[in-house]
């Protein structure tokens, strides 16, 4: 179930489909956070610790509104000690391509560098 039960209604988002993107998984933490999460479900902690740098406030925040969005799924084992793991949704699943792109944007950027 989404984090606030429903993803954002159509008359919320941008007219513009890039800005729609951009909104939904713009700022450098949430597209890590996907990164990640392309390869198996992560637990909480597995992602704080691989993000260098990620405030626990942030990543709790970023994980929210992204499976708020639809982007990802937060699945509770209901056990003692609590054990948690997020994972790409089917949505998400759609943003692997463009993820493929940057990474591939990125390499050719930098190895176009001069010296």
């Amino acid at each position: 179930m989404c984090y606030s039960g429903v993803m954002k209604k159509r008359e919320e988002l941008p007219q513009c489909s890039v800005a729609t993107t951009v909104s939904l998984i713009g700022s450098k933490w949430k597209l890590l956070i996907i990164r990640n999460l392309q390869s198996r479900p992560w637990r909480f902690n597995e992602l704080r610790k691989d993000l260098d740098g990620i405030s626990q406030k942030v990543l709790t925040e970023s994980l929210r509104e992204l499976e708020s969005d639809g982007i990802i799924y937060r699945k509770d084992y209901g056990t003692n000690p609590p054990k948690v793991e997020y994972g790409l949704s089917e949505m998400g699943r759609k943003l692997e391509k463009l993820l493929s792109l940057m990474a591939d944007f990125g390499t050719y950027y930098k190895s176009s560098l001069w010296p």
